[in-house]
């Protein structure tokens, strides 16, 4: 039952990127040339509601929909692994096109050749959890 609750979910979650074009090469192209307020719209609008509901499950000790207590784990300290890890996110991003989410909304919407990105970052996935010892974290 579960599974079917997080694929509907997932689905819906697909719709709103695509209809608000958050999945769009040309939203996506426009925000890394700083041409336009679209994307961080989304991306701000998201934060905000992001930190008012985390807020909330701490203050209320809200419980999941299954009534399951919800953890949400302390911050860790080191501001340059978050820098580092978010420039190379961001070079991803800006050359794939697309981050993790819009994935997999643009490759249900029939654009094909987004395959190509979806199996580069499951290799470059692959290849972190390798290599994820030997790296300065």
């Amino acid at each position: 039952m579960r599974t079917l609750v997080h694929l509907l979910i997932g689905i819906f979650f697909g719709i709103l990127l695509f209809k608000s074009e958050a999945a769009s090469w040309f939203r996506i192209y426009e925000m890394f040339r700083f041409d336009a307020f679209h994307m961080y719209g989304i991306i701000g609008s998201a934060l905000a509601i992001g930190i008012v509901l985390i807020q909330l499950i701490k203050r209320f000790n809200l419980k999941s929909l299954y009534g399951e207590k919800i953890i949400i784990p302390s911050k860790e300290r080191g501001f340059k692994r978050y820098l580092f890890g978010g420039i190379i996110f961001g070079l991803g991003w800006a050359l794939a096109g697309a981050c993790p989410g819009p994935i997999f909304t643009l490759l249900g919407a029939g654009f094909l050749p987004i395959a190509v990105v979806l199996v580069s970052a499951i290799l470059g996935t692959f290849v972190y959890g390798i290599l994820k010892d030997r790296l300065p974290h």
